[in-house]
């Protein structure tokens, strides 16, 4: 489906898989539910179209579960391992995770060289996390102001 989207050795072949998970539609919708409905008949009682409502009142209130959300696709798409080695056919575009398993084949493997991929490879999934920290920790819970 992909190749037949001509999406092979690009960007978003890799990225849109990543971003309709199962587990993120499951969060969405559970805090979709949680919204409070007194807030929508409120906003339409003031005269708000529904994509004003939308835009004006959904998502702002919604924005710890995108940013909860942002942080898992991202976290899944910088550490996937599979699915870039069978999107990515070119040997120029290959991920963090392809890299370090490359560099653990071989005769010998040097260790050191092997555990500095792997911090080089966590460290920004550590700091989007920790930007993204307290909107995580809110969207995870199912916060809704």
């Amino acid at each position: 489906m992909i190749a037949g989207m001509n999406l092979l050795n690009s960007a978003p072949g890799f990225i849109l898989p990543a971003i309709s998970t199962p587990f993120l539609i499951m969060m969405f919708r559970q805090n979709s539910r949680n919204f409070p409905i007194d807030v929508m008949e409120a906003a339409r009682i003031d005269g708000l179209t529904e994509f004003q409502i939308f835009f004006r009142m959904y998502l702002p209130m919604m924005k710890s579960t995108y940013a909860a959300a942002a942080v898992i696709s991202f976290m899944n798409a910088w550490n996937s391992y599979l699915w870039p080695k069978v999107i990515m056919t070119d040997t120029d575009a290959q991920t963090m995770p392809m890299l370090i398993a490359n560099l653990a084949s071989g005769y010998t493997t040097d260790y050191g060289l092997l555990m500095l991929g792997v911090l080089f490879c966590s460290v920004p999934t550590m700091v989007v996390f920790f930007i993204l920290q307290k909107q995580f920790a809110e969207g995870i819970t199912g916060a809704v102001k």
